[in-house]
């Protein structure tokens, strides 16, 4: 029997190709999603991986989601947490709610799957947990003090937790994409698109299939001696 995989946000963007590189490394995918079951639908039609759904946020929703999950495909060995939210403004005009529900879901959805899946790997002695992060959790952006919080929550919670795994034979890390081709960066003004671009040292956005192969590399056998890492792939934007 394959190694089961969960991937959160798996059905669009960076989780969709994350999803598939997975599959194409002969695991089963399990892709989580949150509203869109048209788009799951069709995700599920055009690649023939599972989706399910459920709130990432919601700390009893990812207990069932798992155990569904479990029930239909097997024990849980890998767990990828790509799921986020963007609810961006400056912190004078940021309400509570667009800090809340950045941290409950980005933040507060690693913590969930985590919970809701390490035990089983620790019993089982294998597991890759890799959460995704963010260049703007590394170096900061303006007009994101909840995402930024978040996404550098992420990276301080993968270097705990891999501490605890790594005997059990778990290793969990974080990947930091920068600028990625996908709807989310569609969605920014060209003008200031453009301005971003200037800034990356290779001269391009990223694609979604570079983020997964980081991610690939660190769920594979081979990647059992890398934990507590952020790889950051961002073309040279932000060194460290």
């Amino acid at each position: 029997m394959s190694r089961v995989a969960i991937v959160t946000g798996g059905t669009r963007g960076i989780g969709e190709a994350i999803s598939l590189a997975l599959k194409e490394l002969g695991y089963t995918v399990a892709a989580n999603y949150a509203g869109n079951e048209e788009k799951a639908k069709a995700f599920t039609e055009k690649t023939g991986i599972a989706t399910f759904k459920w709130d990432v946020g919601d700390h009893q929703a990812c207990l069932d989601g798992v155990a569904k999950v479990t029930e239909a495909l097997g024990p849980v060995d890998i767990v990828v947490n790509n799921a986020g939210i963007t609810r961006d403004g400056v912190l004078a005009k940021m309400s509570f709610d667009d800090w809340n529900e950045v941290m409950r879901i980005n933040l507060g959805g690693c913590f969930n799957m985590a919970k809701a899946t390490f035990g089983g790997m620790r019993e089982r002695g294998w597991g890759r947990i890799v959460n995704i992060g963010s260049i703007n959790g590394q170096a900061g952006q303006y007009g994101q003090v909840n995402y930024a919080a978040a996404k550098s929550g992420i990276h301080g919670f993968t270097k705990a937790l891999a501490q605890e795994g790594a005997r059990s034979g778990i290793t969990v890390n974080a990947i930091a994409p920068g600028y990625i081709d996908t709807d989310m960066v569609a969605a920014v003004p060209p003008a200031v698109l453009e301005k971003i671009v200037a800034k990356i040292p290779v001269g391009r956005l990223g694609q979604a299939h570079e983020i997964a192969r980081g991610v690939a590399f660190l769920c594979s056998e081979d990647g059992g001696f890398v934990t507590g890492s952020t790889l950051s792939i961002n073309g040279g934007q932000h060194m460290y």
